[in-house]
Protein backbone atom coordinates (compact mmCIF):
# COMPACT_ATOMS: atom_id res chain seq x y z
CA UNK A 1 0.00 0.00 0.00
CA UNK A 2 1.09 3.58 -0.61
CA UNK A 3 1.13 6.23 2.10
CA UNK A 4 -2.27 7.55 1.00
CA UNK A 5 -3.78 4.05 0.89
CA UNK A 6 -3.67 3.62 -2.88
CA UNK A 7 -2.28 0.40 -4.20
CA UNK A 8 1.20 0.65 -5.53
CA UNK A 9 1.42 0.17 -9.27
CA UNK A 10 3.57 -2.76 -10.23
CA UNK A 11 7.01 -1.64 -11.23
CA UNK A 12 7.56 -1.69 -14.93
CA UNK A 13 9.91 -4.39 -16.11
CA UNK A 14 13.11 -3.04 -17.58
CA UNK A 15 12.93 -2.56 -21.30
CA UNK A 16 14.75 -5.13 -23.35
CA UNK A 17 17.83 -3.75 -25.05
CA UNK A 18 17.23 -2.97 -28.72
CA UNK A 19 18.51 -5.64 -31.09
CA UNK A 20 21.83 -4.95 -32.68
CA UNK A 21 21.69 -3.93 -36.35
CA UNK A 22 22.43 -6.81 -38.70
CA UNK A 23 25.49 -5.07 -40.09
CA UNK A 24 26.94 -4.77 -36.59
CA UNK A 25 26.48 -8.51 -36.01
CA UNK A 26 28.00 -9.25 -39.43
CA UNK A 27 30.97 -6.99 -38.75
CA UNK A 28 31.65 -8.65 -35.39
CA UNK A 29 31.43 -12.06 -37.05
CA UNK A 30 33.92 -11.04 -39.70
CA UNK A 31 36.29 -9.75 -37.04
CA UNK A 32 36.04 -13.05 -35.19
CA UNK A 33 36.74 -14.93 -38.38
CA UNK A 34 39.72 -12.69 -39.07
CA UNK A 35 41.12 -13.64 -35.66
CA UNK A 36 40.40 -17.30 -36.41
CA UNK A 37 42.50 -17.12 -39.57
CA UNK A 38 45.51 -16.17 -37.45
CA UNK A 39 45.56 -19.66 -35.89
CA UNK A 40 46.54 -21.58 -39.05
CA UNK A 41 48.77 -18.71 -40.17
CA UNK A 42 50.75 -19.18 -36.93
CA UNK A 43 51.82 -22.60 -38.26
CA UNK A 44 53.48 -21.13 -41.32
CA UNK A 45 56.84 -20.20 -39.72
CA UNK A 46 57.46 -23.90 -39.08
CA UNK A 47 56.43 -24.73 -42.63
CA UNK A 48 58.68 -22.01 -44.04
CA UNK A 49 61.72 -23.11 -42.03
CA UNK A 50 61.27 -26.77 -42.97
CA UNK A 51 60.82 -25.88 -46.63
CA UNK A 52 63.87 -23.61 -46.62
CA UNK A 53 66.12 -26.22 -45.01
CA UNK A 54 65.09 -28.64 -47.74
CA UNK A 55 66.29 -26.38 -50.55
CA UNK A 56 69.33 -27.48 -52.62
CA UNK A 57 71.50 -24.58 -51.39
CA UNK A 58 71.08 -25.53 -47.69
CA UNK A 59 71.12 -29.28 -47.01
CA UNK A 60 70.81 -30.29 -50.68
CA UNK A 61 73.31 -30.86 -53.46
CA UNK A 62 74.38 -27.20 -53.72
CA UNK A 63 74.84 -26.82 -49.96
CA UNK A 64 75.96 -29.48 -47.49
CA UNK A 65 75.24 -32.27 -49.95
CA UNK A 66 72.92 -34.17 -47.59
CA UNK A 67 70.28 -34.99 -50.16
CA UNK A 68 68.44 -37.44 -47.90
CA UNK A 69 68.16 -34.89 -45.12
CA UNK A 70 67.04 -32.21 -47.60
CA UNK A 71 64.28 -34.49 -48.87
CA UNK A 72 62.99 -35.00 -45.32
CA UNK A 73 62.77 -31.28 -44.63
CA UNK A 74 61.34 -30.48 -48.08
CA UNK A 75 58.69 -33.18 -47.70
CA UNK A 76 57.62 -31.91 -44.28
CA UNK A 77 57.48 -28.27 -45.32
CA UNK A 78 55.84 -29.11 -48.63
CA UNK A 79 53.08 -31.07 -46.91
CA UNK A 80 52.15 -28.07 -44.74
CA UNK A 81 52.26 -25.69 -47.71
CA UNK A 82 50.44 -28.00 -50.13
CA UNK A 83 47.72 -25.82 -51.67
CA UNK A 84 45.50 -28.84 -52.36
CA UNK A 85 45.52 -30.62 -48.98
CA UNK A 86 47.88 -29.24 -46.33
CA UNK A 87 46.99 -25.54 -46.25
CA UNK A 88 43.24 -25.98 -46.81
CA UNK A 89 43.09 -28.57 -44.01
CA UNK A 90 44.98 -26.26 -41.63
CA UNK A 91 42.62 -23.40 -42.39
CA UNK A 92 39.59 -25.68 -42.04
CA UNK A 93 40.63 -26.78 -38.55
CA UNK A 94 41.76 -23.30 -37.48
CA UNK A 95 38.53 -21.60 -38.57
CA UNK A 96 36.39 -24.33 -37.01
CA UNK A 97 38.12 -24.01 -33.64
CA UNK A 98 38.18 -20.22 -33.75
CA UNK A 99 34.54 -19.75 -34.71
CA UNK A 100 32.93 -22.40 -32.47
CA UNK A 101 32.09 -21.32 -28.92
CA UNK A 102 33.99 -23.36 -26.31
CA UNK A 103 35.53 -25.56 -29.01
CA UNK A 104 37.32 -28.74 -27.99
CA UNK A 105 38.95 -31.72 -29.66
CA UNK A 106 35.65 -32.89 -31.10
CA UNK A 107 35.48 -29.68 -33.14
CA UNK A 108 38.81 -30.45 -34.81
CA UNK A 109 37.77 -34.08 -35.38
CA UNK A 110 34.54 -32.95 -37.03
CA UNK A 111 36.47 -30.50 -39.23
CA UNK A 112 38.93 -33.19 -40.38
CA UNK A 113 36.10 -35.67 -41.03
CA UNK A 114 34.17 -33.23 -43.17
CA UNK A 115 37.24 -31.99 -45.03
CA UNK A 116 38.49 -35.47 -45.95
CA UNK A 117 35.07 -36.41 -47.33
CA UNK A 118 34.95 -33.14 -49.28
CA UNK A 119 38.51 -33.62 -50.56
CA UNK A 120 37.83 -37.20 -51.68
CA UNK A 121 34.77 -36.14 -53.67
CA UNK A 122 36.81 -33.50 -55.53
CA UNK A 123 39.39 -36.15 -56.44
CA UNK A 124 36.73 -38.56 -57.63
CA UNK A 125 36.11 -36.27 -60.62
CA UNK A 126 39.42 -35.47 -62.41
CA UNK A 127 39.31 -32.72 -65.00
CA UNK A 128 41.08 -34.88 -67.57
CA UNK A 129 44.59 -35.37 -68.86
CA UNK A 130 46.42 -33.23 -71.38
CA UNK A 131 48.52 -34.22 -74.37
CA UNK A 132 46.87 -37.57 -75.08
CA UNK A 133 47.60 -38.92 -71.60
CA UNK A 134 45.05 -41.21 -70.01
CA UNK A 135 43.75 -41.17 -66.46
CA UNK A 136 44.41 -44.23 -64.34
CA UNK A 137 43.87 -45.21 -60.75
CA UNK A 138 41.23 -44.15 -58.26
CA UNK A 139 40.97 -42.59 -54.85
CA UNK A 140 42.82 -39.70 -53.31
CA UNK A 141 46.41 -40.76 -53.80
CA UNK A 142 46.56 -42.80 -57.02
CA UNK A 143 44.83 -40.68 -59.68
CA UNK A 144 47.50 -39.95 -62.30
CA UNK A 145 47.86 -39.28 -66.02
CA UNK A 146 50.04 -41.64 -68.08
CA UNK A 147 51.37 -40.63 -71.49
CA UNK A 148 50.62 -42.82 -74.54
CA UNK A 149 54.01 -44.53 -74.32
CA UNK A 150 53.52 -45.34 -70.66
CA UNK A 151 56.85 -43.71 -69.76
CA UNK A 152 55.76 -40.47 -68.08
CA UNK A 153 53.35 -40.01 -65.20
CA UNK A 154 51.89 -36.72 -64.00
CA UNK A 155 49.33 -35.89 -61.36
CA UNK A 156 45.81 -35.52 -62.71
CA UNK A 157 44.14 -32.11 -62.36
CA UNK A 158 41.10 -31.59 -60.14
CA UNK A 159 38.84 -28.76 -59.08
CA UNK A 160 40.84 -27.01 -56.37
CA UNK A 161 39.02 -24.46 -54.21
CA UNK A 162 42.15 -24.56 -52.04
CA UNK A 163 42.21 -22.41 -48.93
CA UNK A 164 38.79 -21.00 -49.79
CA UNK A 165 37.30 -24.50 -49.60
CA UNK A 166 39.02 -25.13 -46.29
CA UNK A 167 37.58 -21.94 -44.83
CA UNK A 168 34.06 -22.86 -46.00
CA UNK A 169 34.33 -26.31 -44.40
CA UNK A 170 35.66 -24.75 -41.19
CA UNK A 171 32.75 -22.32 -41.01
CA UNK A 172 30.22 -25.10 -41.56
CA UNK A 173 31.91 -27.21 -38.90
CA UNK A 174 31.77 -24.38 -36.35
CA UNK A 175 28.10 -23.65 -37.07
CA UNK A 176 27.01 -27.28 -36.93
CA UNK A 177 29.08 -27.97 -33.83
CA UNK A 178 27.44 -25.07 -32.00
CA UNK A 179 24.03 -26.31 -33.17
CA UNK A 180 24.35 -30.05 -32.46
CA UNK A 181 27.10 -30.73 -29.90
CA UNK A 182 24.54 -31.00 -27.08
CA UNK A 183 21.79 -32.82 -28.98
CA UNK A 184 20.56 -36.05 -27.37
CA UNK A 185 19.18 -38.84 -29.56
CA UNK A 186 16.82 -41.64 -28.63
CA UNK A 187 18.15 -44.08 -26.05
CA UNK A 188 19.19 -46.81 -28.48
CA UNK A 189 21.32 -44.25 -30.34
CA UNK A 190 22.62 -42.64 -27.17
CA UNK A 191 26.24 -43.55 -27.97
CA UNK A 192 26.16 -40.96 -30.77
CA UNK A 193 24.88 -38.09 -28.63
CA UNK A 194 26.36 -34.61 -28.73
CA UNK A 195 30.00 -34.32 -29.68
CA UNK A 196 30.05 -37.76 -31.33
CA UNK A 197 27.19 -36.73 -33.57
CA UNK A 198 28.89 -33.73 -35.19
CA UNK A 199 31.66 -35.65 -37.05
CA UNK A 200 28.99 -37.96 -38.50
CA UNK A 201 27.01 -34.96 -39.71
CA UNK A 202 30.17 -33.40 -41.16
CA UNK A 203 30.92 -36.52 -43.21
CA UNK A 204 27.67 -36.00 -45.11
CA UNK A 205 28.20 -32.24 -45.26
CA UNK A 206 31.65 -32.85 -46.78
CA UNK A 207 30.10 -35.05 -49.46
CA UNK A 208 27.53 -32.36 -50.24
CA UNK A 209 30.00 -29.45 -50.38
CA UNK A 210 32.43 -31.50 -52.48
CA UNK A 211 29.68 -32.37 -54.95
CA UNK A 212 28.64 -28.72 -55.20
CA UNK A 213 32.26 -27.61 -55.67
CA UNK A 214 32.70 -30.03 -58.58
CA UNK A 215 29.82 -28.35 -60.36
CA UNK A 216 30.09 -24.68 -59.43
CA UNK A 217 33.70 -23.96 -58.53
CA UNK A 218 34.96 -23.51 -62.10
CA UNK A 219 33.32 -20.08 -62.72
CA UNK A 220 34.20 -18.93 -59.19
CA UNK A 221 37.79 -20.00 -59.66
CA UNK A 222 37.90 -18.31 -63.05
CA UNK A 223 36.66 -15.08 -61.46
CA UNK A 224 39.30 -15.19 -58.73
CA UNK A 225 41.93 -15.99 -61.34
CA UNK A 226 40.84 -13.01 -63.46
CA UNK A 227 41.05 -10.69 -60.44
CA UNK A 228 44.46 -12.01 -59.44
CA UNK A 229 45.68 -11.65 -63.02
CA UNK A 230 44.51 -8.03 -63.05
CA UNK A 231 46.32 -7.35 -59.80
CA UNK A 232 49.49 -9.13 -60.95
CA UNK A 233 49.44 -7.43 -64.36
CA UNK A 234 49.23 -4.07 -62.58
CA UNK A 235 52.81 -4.71 -61.50
CA UNK A 236 54.14 -2.17 -59.02
CA UNK A 237 50.77 -0.44 -58.87
CA UNK A 238 49.15 -3.74 -57.92
CA UNK A 239 51.69 -4.10 -55.11
CA UNK A 240 50.96 -0.58 -53.91
CA UNK A 241 47.19 -1.07 -53.96
CA UNK A 242 47.56 -4.27 -51.94
CA UNK A 243 49.81 -2.54 -49.39
CA UNK A 244 47.35 0.28 -48.73
CA UNK A 245 44.39 -2.13 -48.56
CA UNK A 246 46.27 -4.46 -46.23
CA UNK A 247 46.99 -1.76 -43.65
CA UNK A 248 43.56 -0.18 -44.10
CA UNK A 249 41.73 -3.43 -43.35
CA UNK A 250 43.90 -3.99 -40.27
CA UNK A 251 41.93 -1.19 -38.58
CA UNK A 252 38.85 -3.42 -38.67
CA UNK A 253 40.66 -6.69 -38.06
CA UNK A 254 39.78 -7.87 -41.57
CA UNK A 255 43.19 -7.81 -43.25
CA UNK A 256 43.57 -11.59 -43.01
CA UNK A 257 40.74 -12.00 -45.52
CA UNK A 258 42.76 -10.17 -48.16
CA UNK A 259 46.05 -11.78 -47.11
CA UNK A 260 44.72 -15.33 -47.18
CA UNK A 261 43.57 -15.26 -50.79
CA UNK A 262 46.43 -13.22 -52.22
CA UNK A 263 49.18 -15.08 -50.35
CA UNK A 264 47.80 -18.62 -50.55
CA UNK A 265 45.29 -18.77 -53.42
CA UNK A 266 46.21 -16.45 -56.28
CA UNK A 267 48.73 -17.30 -58.95
CA UNK A 268 50.14 -20.66 -60.08
CA UNK A 269 53.65 -22.08 -60.25
CA UNK A 270 54.65 -25.57 -61.33
CA UNK A 271 57.72 -26.97 -59.59
CA UNK A 272 60.26 -29.07 -61.53
CA UNK A 273 58.69 -32.28 -60.18
CA UNK A 274 55.27 -31.25 -61.51
CA UNK A 275 53.81 -30.09 -58.19
CA UNK A 276 51.54 -27.08 -58.63
CA UNK A 277 51.46 -24.42 -55.90
CA UNK A 278 49.26 -21.36 -55.52
CA UNK A 279 49.62 -18.01 -53.78
CA UNK A 280 52.39 -15.45 -53.57
CA UNK A 281 53.89 -16.92 -50.38
CA UNK A 282 53.83 -20.55 -51.53
CA UNK A 283 55.19 -19.70 -54.95
CA UNK A 284 58.09 -17.78 -53.44
CA UNK A 285 58.98 -20.59 -51.03
CA UNK A 286 58.77 -23.08 -53.91
CA UNK A 287 61.38 -21.09 -55.84
CA UNK A 288 59.20 -19.13 -58.27
CA UNK A 289 61.45 -16.24 -59.43
CA UNK A 290 58.40 -14.08 -60.24
CA UNK A 291 56.83 -14.33 -56.77
CA UNK A 292 57.02 -11.76 -53.98
CA UNK A 293 54.89 -9.04 -55.55
CA UNK A 294 52.64 -8.84 -52.49
CA UNK A 295 55.26 -9.44 -49.78
CA UNK A 296 58.50 -7.66 -50.74
CA UNK A 297 57.56 -4.11 -49.80
CA UNK A 298 56.62 -5.05 -46.25
CA UNK A 299 60.26 -5.63 -45.26
CA UNK A 300 61.32 -1.93 -45.37
CA UNK A 301 58.23 -0.98 -43.36
CA UNK A 302 58.39 -3.63 -40.66
CA UNK A 303 62.17 -3.73 -40.21
CA UNK A 304 62.99 -0.04 -40.52
CA UNK A 305 60.06 2.36 -40.90
CA UNK A 306 57.92 1.35 -37.92
CA UNK A 307 60.90 1.18 -35.53
CA UNK A 308 61.77 4.71 -36.72
CA UNK A 309 58.20 5.77 -35.98
CA UNK A 310 58.58 4.31 -32.48
CA UNK A 311 61.74 6.39 -32.03
CA UNK A 312 59.88 9.54 -33.09
CA UNK A 313 57.09 8.81 -30.60
CA UNK A 314 59.69 8.37 -27.86
CA UNK A 315 61.43 11.66 -28.70
CA UNK A 316 58.08 13.49 -28.73
CA UNK A 317 57.03 12.23 -25.30
CA UNK A 318 57.07 14.65 -22.35
CA UNK A 319 60.45 14.58 -20.59
CA UNK A 320 59.12 13.04 -17.35
CA UNK A 321 57.38 10.26 -19.32
CA UNK A 322 60.14 9.35 -21.74
CA UNK A 323 61.57 6.59 -19.58
CA UNK A 324 58.29 4.67 -19.48
CA UNK A 325 57.51 5.38 -23.13
CA UNK A 326 61.04 4.44 -24.13
CA UNK A 327 60.69 0.96 -22.63
CA UNK A 328 57.40 0.43 -24.42
CA UNK A 329 58.62 1.72 -27.77
CA UNK A 330 61.85 -0.29 -27.61
CA UNK A 331 59.85 -3.45 -27.02
CA UNK A 332 57.39 -2.94 -29.89
CA UNK A 333 60.15 -1.73 -32.24
CA UNK A 334 62.22 -4.87 -31.63
CA UNK A 335 59.13 -7.02 -32.10
CA UNK A 336 58.46 -5.41 -35.46
CA UNK A 337 62.11 -5.56 -36.57
CA UNK A 338 62.83 -9.16 -35.58
CA UNK A 339 59.51 -10.94 -36.12
CA UNK A 340 57.48 -8.61 -38.35
CA UNK A 341 54.61 -8.46 -35.84
CA UNK A 342 53.50 -4.86 -36.14
CA UNK A 343 50.14 -4.67 -34.36
CA UNK A 344 51.62 -3.60 -30.97
CA UNK A 345 53.26 -0.50 -32.42
CA UNK A 346 50.45 0.28 -34.87
CA UNK A 347 47.78 0.12 -32.18
CA UNK A 348 49.87 2.43 -29.99
CA UNK A 349 48.97 5.34 -32.30
CA UNK A 350 46.02 4.07 -34.37
CA UNK A 351 43.25 5.23 -32.04
CA UNK A 352 44.91 8.25 -30.45
CA UNK A 353 46.33 9.67 -33.69
CA UNK A 354 44.50 8.14 -36.69
CA UNK A 355 46.13 10.67 -39.01
CA UNK A 356 49.47 8.95 -38.38
CA UNK A 357 47.95 5.63 -39.26
CA UNK A 358 46.54 7.01 -42.51
CA UNK A 359 50.02 8.25 -43.41
CA UNK A 360 51.43 4.84 -42.47
CA UNK A 361 48.92 3.00 -44.72
CA UNK A 362 49.74 5.19 -47.72
CA UNK A 363 53.50 4.89 -47.17
CA UNK A 364 53.18 1.10 -46.92
CA UNK A 365 51.67 1.16 -50.40
CA UNK A 366 54.52 3.39 -51.58
CA UNK A 367 57.06 0.94 -50.16
CA UNK A 368 55.34 -1.96 -51.95
CA UNK A 369 55.41 0.05 -55.20
CA UNK A 370 59.03 1.19 -54.91
CA UNK A 371 60.45 -2.18 -53.85
CA UNK A 372 58.83 -4.04 -56.73
CA UNK A 373 59.60 -1.27 -59.21
CA UNK A 374 63.31 -1.45 -58.35
CA UNK A 375 63.40 -5.21 -58.93
CA UNK A 376 63.64 -6.51 -55.37
CA UNK A 377 61.77 -9.78 -54.80
CA UNK A 378 61.49 -11.30 -51.36
CA UNK A 379 58.96 -13.28 -49.38
CA UNK A 380 58.21 -14.79 -46.00
CA UNK A 381 56.44 -17.68 -44.36
CA UNK A 382 55.13 -15.62 -41.44
CA UNK A 383 55.91 -11.91 -41.68
CA UNK A 384 58.47 -9.46 -43.03
CA UNK A 385 60.88 -9.41 -40.11
CA UNK A 386 64.59 -10.11 -39.71
CA UNK A 387 64.05 -13.84 -39.16
CA UNK A 388 62.35 -14.41 -42.51
CA UNK A 389 64.68 -11.93 -44.21
CA UNK A 390 67.77 -13.94 -43.20
CA UNK A 391 66.26 -17.39 -43.76
CA UNK A 392 65.00 -16.58 -47.25
CA UNK A 393 68.00 -14.59 -48.44
CA UNK A 394 69.01 -17.35 -50.87
CA UNK A 395 65.56 -17.45 -52.47
CA UNK A 396 65.22 -13.70 -52.88
CA UNK A 397 66.19 -11.42 -55.77
CA UNK A 398 68.28 -8.38 -54.77
CA UNK A 399 67.46 -8.76 -51.06
CA UNK A 400 70.28 -6.33 -50.21
CA UNK A 401 68.30 -3.58 -51.95
CA UNK A 402 65.67 -3.70 -49.21
CA UNK A 403 68.18 -2.35 -46.68
CA UNK A 404 68.78 1.07 -48.34
CA UNK A 405 65.06 1.25 -49.20
CA UNK A 406 64.25 0.53 -45.57
CA UNK A 407 66.70 3.10 -44.26
CA UNK A 408 65.19 5.72 -46.58
CA UNK A 409 61.70 4.92 -45.35
CA UNK A 410 63.00 5.02 -41.78
CA UNK A 411 64.12 8.61 -42.30
CA UNK A 412 60.79 9.51 -43.92
CA UNK A 413 58.78 7.92 -41.11
CA UNK A 414 60.82 9.52 -38.34
CA UNK A 415 60.63 12.97 -39.92
CA UNK A 416 56.92 12.84 -40.77
CA UNK A 417 55.87 11.38 -37.44
CA UNK A 418 57.90 13.86 -35.41
CA UNK A 419 56.70 16.87 -37.41
CA UNK A 420 53.05 15.81 -37.34
CA UNK A 421 53.10 14.93 -33.65
CA UNK A 422 54.66 18.22 -32.56
CA UNK A 423 52.96 20.58 -35.02
CA UNK A 424 49.47 19.12 -34.54
CA UNK A 425 50.00 18.25 -30.87
CA UNK A 426 48.87 14.65 -31.42
CA UNK A 427 48.33 12.69 -28.17
CA UNK A 428 50.73 9.82 -28.87
CA UNK A 429 52.05 7.78 -25.91
CA UNK A 430 53.75 10.09 -23.44
CA UNK A 431 51.87 13.18 -24.62
CA UNK A 432 48.55 12.53 -22.90
CA UNK A 433 46.86 15.41 -21.02
CA UNK A 434 48.43 16.20 -17.65
CA UNK A 435 47.17 14.18 -14.69
CA UNK A 436 47.02 16.35 -11.53
CA UNK A 437 47.60 13.22 -9.44
CA UNK A 438 50.71 12.11 -11.31
CA UNK A 439 53.59 12.36 -8.80
CA UNK A 440 56.16 12.11 -11.61
CA UNK A 441 54.89 15.30 -13.27
CA UNK A 442 57.26 18.14 -12.27
CA UNK A 443 54.37 20.58 -12.47
CA UNK A 444 52.69 18.75 -9.57
CA UNK A 445 55.72 18.89 -7.27
CA UNK A 446 55.79 21.34 -4.43
CA UNK A 447 57.64 24.58 -4.96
Amino acid sequence: MSVDGAALAPSASPAAPPPKPWWNTLFQGLQKMGRSLQLPIAVLPAAGILNRLGQPDVFGADGLGWDGVAKVFAAGGGALLDSSLGLPLLFCIGVAIGMARKADGSTALAAVTGFLAYYAVLHAFPLGCAGGSTYTGAGIWSGVCVDPRGTAVTQAAYQNPGVFGGIVMGLLTAWLWRRFHRVKLVDWLGFFNGRRLVPIIMAFVGLTVGSLAVGVWQPIGDGLTAFSKWLVDAGSWGSGIFGVANRGLLVFGLHQFLNTFVWFQFGTYTEPDGTVVHGDVNRFLAGDPTAGQFTTGFFPIMMFALPAAALAIYHCARPHRRKAVGGLMLSVALTSFVTGVTEPIEYSFLFVAPLLYAVHAVLTGVSMFVSWQLGAKDGFSFSAGLIDYVINWGLATKPWLLIPIGLAFGVVYYTLFRVLITKLNLPTPGREPDDPDDPDDPENSEA
